[in-house]
């Protein structure tokens, strides 16, 4: 396996770890902006800041205000003084068609995930925008080399 490959299994790996923070019981997601080999930007889905960590109504679905991982780290940015311009996202789950299109403005050049969502509408509007788009599932976390 060649070492940018590793290097996406590992960043992979933190953003599903980065997951663990989602207080949303349906699904955790998390999410990294990495530039120059450095971490920029991370979330996960929650509420907004200031609301109650609570994801789910009474009747177990997700409200409307959940915040997915991808728009928290791309929020974070924008109160940073870091940009995403050539950028890679690492995701835990492929991107919706409304993260994708924050991902086209906030210049990210390359998504790399996870799993797989049933609808596709995002990932395909991220490679018309000419975003590498890359799916490393799970089964190959699992086959990544002890180091010597």
């Amino acid at each position: 396996m060649d070492k940018a490959r590793l290097l996406d299994i590992r960043y992979l790996r933190m953003a599903r770890i980065w997951a663990e923070n989602s207080y949303c019981n349906r699904r955790k997601v998390g999410a990294l902006i990495v530039k120059d080999k450095m971490i920029i930007s991370d979330g996960y889905n929650g509420t907004p800041s200031g609301f109650e960590n609570v994801c789910e109504d009474e009747q177990g679905l997700t409200k409307p205000y959940v915040l997915h991982a991808e728009a928290n780290a791309i929020t974070k940015i924008a109160r940073s003084g870091n940009n995403s311009d050539g950028s890679t996202l690492y995701v835990t789950d492929a991107p919706c068609i409304e993260c994708a299109k924050l991902i086209i403005q906030s210049g990210i050049r390359r998504v790399v995930y996870e799993r797989e969502y049933r609808l596709t509408e995002g990932l395909d509007l991220m490679k018309r925008a000419g975003i590498e788009v890359v799916h490393i599932p799970t089964e190959e976390h699992s086959n990544e080399p002890a180091k010597q």
